[in-house]
């Protein structure tokens, strides 16, 4: 089955992001997101799930455990359980990328405490 963008997958997340499920069980989940100019999520951290972040278009900046990752078009990263992180979109333009995560993140997202 082919499997593009759709309204019935589409959802909003944190500061005017858009995400579109591409695929979802309980072992994978793939999903497209796009942030727009100068937004960013809140650091967290998955116990079960281990992701990948591979950028299409644009410039993200993936926090981890303090280091800042700057990945550009055709690059990705791998984060691990219990690894701290968040997105970042410093750029003036949009970013999308695609997040797979194994198992599926559903029920499975930390917020991370303020220090």
């Amino acid at each position: 089955m082919i499997v593009k963008p759709a309204p019935e997958n589409h959802y909003t997340w944190g500061e005017q992001c858009d995400g579109w499920k591409l695929t979802s069980g309980d072992a994978l989940s793939v999903i497209e997101e796009r942030m727009p100019p100068s937004t960013s999520e809140t650091s967290h951290h998955h116990r079960d799930a281990t992701q990948f972040f591979r950028v299409l278009k644009g410039v993200l900046i993936l926090e981890v455990e303090g280091e800042r990752y700057s990945l550009k078009a055709g690059e990705g990263l791998e984060v691990s359980p219990g690894e701290r992180h968040k997105a970042i979109n410093a750029s003036p333009q949009p970013c999308v990328f695609l997040v797979c995560s194994a198992p599926s993140t559903e029920g499975d997202r930390i917020e991370a405490k303020s220090r």
